[in-house]
């Protein structure tokens, strides 16, 4: 069973900091792509930033970048997104996503989501 645990989400004032994890079991963890998207009520689910399942290549939405810097550590089945310099429009649910591609299936995987809030 696939199990994607999203934590880290919290109330924090702009301008600050918080760090997501997502502890990732039941899948080759080091084969998938690992992404953060987010979403607020009423609207699509948006990508935030995603890496490569080498760690070669990484991808952030425009609105994060030089903010936000996503990693992982394939030893410990874990990727991470850092977020600093907060504000208040990231306030958002941040899910976890695994993506792996074995033609021509395309397996995808989502956590519950973290809520974070970004407000003083």
């Amino acid at each position: 069973q696939v199990q994607l645990v999203e934590s880290g989400g919290d109330l924090v004032q702009p301008g600050g900091s918080l760090r997501l994890s997502c502890a990732a079991s039941g899948i080759i963890f080091s084969s998938y792509r690992m992404g953060w998207y987010r979403q607020v009520p009423g609207k699509q689910r948006d990508l935030v930033a995603d890496i490569s399942s080498g760690v070669t290549s990484t991808n952030y939405a425009d609105s994060v970048k030089g903010r936000f810097t996503i990693s992982r550590h394939n030893a410990k089945n874990t990727v991470y997104l850092q977020m600093n310099s907060l504000k208040p429009e990231d306030t958002a649910v941040y899910f976890c996503h695994a993506a792996h591609m074995v033609f021509p299936t395309r397996y995808n995987y989502w956590g519950q989501g973290t809520q974070v809030t970004v407000s003083s």
